[in-house]
């Protein structure tokens, strides 16, 4: 009997992973999708959604950051935001990237990685518009700090996506500098809102 090797590439311990999405019907369905995908693979272990719909929005955005962060994602190792076509205006989505990558007393702060889904509204000319995934990610992505991909099913790949975003959190310093959100974005682009 021939033994096949385990696609198991990195050894480390088990990654708690956050996602962060907006909750319509379409984009849930592909979150959904996305913990069966990390399901077949043991390194990665998928954390509940946070319940932050109870936070103060009048609260200063660093109080907001540390309560998200130390009572929902302390655990966290790496936020993968799933970017559709509405993630961009999302409030929560803005307040979970910028609470996951804060360092606080209780928690080390987490990798940040963006991947598009099939929902995002594609060009010809670019993988993304700028403008229409969230804020905060983007100003990671240029910093260095996240990376963004295309929707891929290979538990494999993301798996990969994780283990880099994990390696880069101690690396380089995020960016979350830009004001948080009070309230969701409305329009086609969030350079048009003022953010």
């Amino acid at each position: 009997m021939n033994h096949v090797p385990e696609r198991n590439m990195f050894p480390e311990p088990q990654y708690k992973v956050y996602v962060s999405y907006n909750h319509s019907i379409e984009d849930q369905e592909y979150r959904n999708h996305f913990e069966e995908i990390l399901l077949a693979n043991q390194d990665v272990v998928i954390m509940k959604p946070a319940q932050i719909g109870n936070i103060d929005a009048n609260l200063d955005a660093e109080t907001i950051r540390q309560k998200i962060r130390d009572e929902y994602l302390r655990d966290s190792a790496v936020t993968v935001v799933l970017i559709g076509s509405e993630t961009w205006k999302r409030r929560h989505v803005d307040w979970e990237i910028g609470a996951s990558v804060i360092k606080t007393q209780n928690s080390p702060g987490s990798g940040l990685l963006g991947i598009i889904l099939p929902t995002y509204p594609r060009n010809d000319i670019t993988k993304y518009n700028q403008y229409t995934i969230p804020p905060r990610l983007y100003d990671n992505i240029k910093c260095g700090f996240a990376s963004i991909y295309d929707w891929d099913a290979d538990p494999f790949i993301v798996q990969k996506w994780i283990h880099d975003a994990f390696e880069r959190r101690n690396k380089l310093d995020p960016d979350n500098s830009r004001p948080s959100f009070v309230e969701n974005l409305f329009g086609n682009a969030w350079h048009e809102s003022g953010v």
